[in-house]
């Protein structure tokens, strides 16, 4: 993960499968660390779940480029998981990734 804009966001994710978006393949997204805010009406706990429907709603909030919820249903399941674990990787502390300030 790296900084940018002062916005932690991830390594691009190299889709499995890439997103057809009527002429374009989106074949690599990037995840921004969610505000509190972006998690409302959002279990945290299904989010370090992997719930799919938490993830369904969750990642065309912090996607770039911004997919839709209907994109995010449509992704392959081995593409979800990563970008499932990408998100709860951003819920953990410092302390418990084990990193230090």
């Amino acid at each position: 993960m790296t900084k940018a804009n002062t916005a932690i966001v991830t390594d691009p994710i190299k889709l499995d499968e890439p997103i057809k978006r009527g002429e374009q393949a989106i074949d690599s997204i990037t995840l921004r660390k969610p505000k509190s805010g972006e998690l409302r009406g959002i279990s945290l706990a299904d989010v370090l779940q992997m719930q799919t429907d938490a993830l369904i709603t969750l990642i065309p909030r912090l996607s770039n480029p911004s997919l839709t919820a209907t994109e995010v249903r449509q992704m392959d399941p081995a593409d979800l998981v990563q970008c499932g674990g990408e998100i709860a990787s951003f819920l953990l502390t410092k302390r418990a990734k084990g990193e230090t300030e």
